[in-house]
């Protein structure tokens, strides 16, 4: 696959997709992008916001472009997938989503396998449907290629060539290897967030107050607490296993925290504090 202009379909013109096409339209990359979205008032939206050129449904789109780009909830991904692959011929076919080993286990036995590749571009707000999309959202971010020796080589170079032209930082890892890393730097973050948005929203009940005393620090913590619940309980369903694991550090972490309050032991709360400021060595 030649490295021109491509017409390119986006199945699903929210946050990550409509942030795609922008992109993908402001570096030149696309001669055309369709939109494909089940949803009616977001295909709509999509159009007003010339996010996209036109809808089509999945079967059109699929027969008029080069590249599909699959930017919907993971569980609809895994549905979807296998029937796109059996329409396509030489076109290669990109997901955006934050799972891959029950992806990859799918489809492992497709004879269009190869015309797949499996991406997870590092970047994202708590926001969705077309109104969130962002333009130059992936500059300088990092993105994940897995599994990358059971695609095709020309699908592999084009892919690369895409997010290289979108200025993104390119990495390399399996399936498996990829979800153990999203469960300890995106999955739980998220997880953490919305507990502890229910824990303010339980004692706000009793207090009212507590939302006027709300800081920018625990506006940063929560925020992620918005985020669709039609994304994420897929994402927490298809890697139980990693979050769970390190669910149960965080867990462990917390009850070191609750001992030090409980025992006063003042001293060991600050090599605590003092051992989290670590995190300053990988976020800047």
């Amino acid at each position: 696959m030649n490295n021109d202009k491509k017409n390119i379909a986006v199945v699903g013109v929210g946050l990550i997709g409509g942030s795609f096409a922008l992109q993908c339209r402001s570096k030149g990359l696309a001669d055309k992008i369709i939109g494909v979205d089940f949803n009616p008032m977001h295909a709509e939206q999509a159009l007003s916001l010339n996010l996209v050129d036109e809808m089509m449904d999945l079967a059109a789109a699929v027969s008029q472009v080069d590249l599909i780009i699959l930017a919907i909830p993971v569980d609809n991904i895994i549905s979807i997938l296998p029937s796109i692959l059996n329409l396509v011929e030489k076109q290669v076919v990109i997901d955006l989503g934050s799972t891959k080993s029950l992806l990859s286990e799918t489809i492992k036995n497709h004879p269009k396998r190869g015309r797949f590749v499996a991406v997870h571009p590092m970047w994202g707000t708590e926001y969705s449907g077309p109104s969130a999309a962002v333009a130059g959202a992936f500059e300088e971010k990092s993105v994940i290629l897995c599994d990358l020796d059971e695609s095709d080589e020309d699908a592999v170079n084009y892919a690369k060539y895409l997010f290289g032209e979108l200025r993104m930082r390119i990495f390399e890892m399996g399936a498996q290897d990829h979800d153990l890393h999203a469960a300890y730097v995106s999955h739980i973050s998220h997880l953490s967030s919305f507990a502890l948005a229910n824990t303010v929203l339980e004692k706000e009940k009793e207090d009212h107050a507590i939302f006027e005393m709300a800081s920018a620090g625990f506006e940063s913590t929560v925020r992620l607490a918005k985020s669709n619940p039609d994304m994420w309980t897929p994402i927490f369903k298809q890697n139980k296993d990693n979050i769970l694991d390190v669910l149960n550090e965080h867990i462990m972490q917390l009850k070191k925290f609750k001992s030090c309050l409980e025992k006063e032991n003042w001293e060991y709360l600050h090599e605590l504090i003092e051992n989290a400021n670590q995190i300053r060595r990988i976020i800047h």
